[in-house]
């Protein structure tokens, strides 16, 4: 890698979380015990990101405490550069995932109010100074769906982003659980944000909330067109829309296939990538963040748009085989899941 490769930098901002989880099979307090794993949207983006072999930083707010650095260590580890984390007084965010089986579905309970992140992430950051030497940054719904400081701090450091010119890549990650909590308004805080990104991971759902609307068709393809030319006319910086389409049979029972979509004139352009089908899912949470962390891995290596697609839904058809929210698989591993290579034991 060059040494002009190694400035280009990746900068992923958001909460990080601790998921406690039952054992395999086991609803939550089934039986006492509760695997611990670091997790959160936009740190699973960063390390998939540096274990693809990208310069990435994770700048988050953590507690001043064993846990916190426990979150930062968890990252660190796998290549992720850490100096950006602020530690302040304050508790750790956590998420209870009770995974699904057969007919019934996972479930989330979030235990994040008041912690580290929310009370402080609108205060703690210089933004100019926290994107310099980043060429992308990668942000997500959620941190506005954390509170009032959240939302700030979201907007705001995508508006220092379109500034200073980094390009910004927005998950649309809405958490409707999150948002009742308190007294926000997702369409215009959405917005601001989706306002600035040059790549959304977003769906009609996603524009049809951001722009109060509805886009009415049986066919789901025409949906995500008719979605795709309003949120284009709607945010001008806007280059590129990318999502997964995914079909379930059961929780361990799914095919994936993936859609981007981008603008010529008036007219909406999509690249697609064909369904690969997924038997005996292990665990499919972060599934998403491995897709855009593949697509984005992509295009921060100048491939075309249909080699990005096609990485990125590779890397998350391999997070469905890998426990926890993080995709520990190297750009060799998806680059070996592309090939034709089968499933026979590597020697």
């Amino acid at each position: 890698m060059s040494q002009n490769a190694l400035s280009r930098h990746i900068l992923c901002f958001g909460e990080m979380l601790l998921r406690l989880s039952p054992n395999q099979n086991e609803l939550l307090l089934q039986s006492p015990a509760l695997t611990v794993r670091p997790g959160g949207a936009e740190a699973n983006v960063a390390v998939s990101l540096a274990r693809f072999g990208v310069p990435t930083r994770m700048a988050t707010v953590l507690p001043d405490n064993a846990l916190g650095r426990a979150a930062r260590d968890a990252v660190r580890q796998h290549g992720v550069d850490t100096t950006p984390i602020v530690f302040t007084p304050g508790r750790m965010g956590l998420y209870f995932l009770t995974p699904g089986a057969v007919r019934r579905p996972s479930e989330v309970l979030y235990d994040r109010a008041g912690s580290a992140f929310v009370q402080h992430v609108n205060a703690v950051f210089d933004w100019d100074r926290l994107l310099d030497g980043v060429e992308w940054l990668h942000a997500s719904g959620v941190t506005p769906a954390t509170g009032p400081n959240g939302s700030a701090a979201a907007v705001a450091l995508i508006e220092a982003a379109v500034r200073k010119g980094v390009k910004v890549s927005y998950d649309g990650n809405f958490r409707g659980k999150l948002w009742e909590q308190w007294d926000g308004d997702p369409p215009a805080t959405l917005g601001r944000m989706l306002a600035g990104a040059s790549i959304a991971f977003a769906d009609d759902r996603d524009f049809a909330l951001v722009l109060k609307t509805t886009f009415d068709s049986p066919d789901p393809a025409e949906r995500r067109r008719r979605a795709a030319a309003a949120a284009f006319a709607a945010f001008p910086r806007l280059e590129r829309i990318a999502c997964t389409l995914r079909v379930q049979d059961s929780v361990a029972d799914q095919a994936l296939s993936a859609v981007l979509l981008t603008r010529d004139g008036d007219e909406v352009i999509e690249t697609r990538t064909e369904a690969i089908h997924l038997t005996g899912v292990i665990d499919r949470v972060g599934g998403g963040d491995a897709f855009a962390s593949g697509v984005l891995f992509g295009l921060w290596s100048g491939w075309s748009d249909q080699q990005a697609l096609d990485f990125g839904l590779a890397a998350a058809g391999l997070k469905h085989a890998i426990p926890g929210d993080f995709n520990l698989a190297s750009a060799e591993d998806v680059h070996a899941a592309l090939g034709d290579g089968g499933f026979d034991i590597r020697r």
